[in-house]
């Protein structure tokens, strides 16, 4: 094995290395925008199951007949469905290393989400400050956005959350 590490890596051991899971807080910088991938296609199950587990059974998630009346003319996928599958794709890179999310604010569904849409996502980190109550985690803040296949804004939301201050003392701490 090469002794230069692939970035992303951390070496565990000799000819092996971990995949780092989480930007770090120096790397989290106020105005870095991440482009987060693969897209992801929206599925009809994960919408029956996101509609199932929030008991949002409301027919224009769920009855094809019925959505084919409304003026999406189709299933509609659920607000909640889209925000989860766009949430966790941030979490790889942005947010995971987190050890607690403090908010979730200004969320806009800007265009309706449908079955086979694929969705693709952007962070902007917009501020970073050590936490006064918790001395080894900093504060991250920032604005996702998500497009579809055609480029057009279907998502925004703010969202807070801590991080750990040393990475790597976290990821030697928990084996990650």
């Amino acid at each position: 094995m090469s002794t230069g590490l692939p970035h992303g890596y951390r070496r565990t051991g000799e000819d092996r290395v971990r995949e780092s899971v989480g930007l770090s807080y120096p790397e989290l910088a106020p105005g870095l925008v991440i482009e987060h991938r693969p897209g992801r296609t929206v599925t009809e199950l994960d919408n029956l199951l996101g509609a199932a587990l929030s008991g949002n059974v409301a027919p224009i998630h769920t009855d094809a007949h019925y959505s084919s009346q409304t003026l999406w003319g189709r299933i509609l996928v659920c607000s909640g469905v889209t925000l989860n599958l766009v949430a966790g794709m941030t979490v790889r890179s942005i947010s995971g290393l987190t050890t607690a999310n403090l908010a979730v604010d200004h969320v806009r569904f800007t265009a309706p989400v449908h079955i086979g849409d694929t969705l693709y996502a952007e962070t902007e980190i917009l501020t970073r400050r050590a936490c006064e109550s918790r001395p080894d985690t900093g504060v991250i803040t920032c604005r996702t956005t998500a497009h579809n296949q055609a480029g057009t804004s279907v998502l925004t939301f703010s969202r807070a959350f801590l991080v750990p201050l040393d990475a790597d003392a976290a990821r030697d701490a928990t084996h990650y």
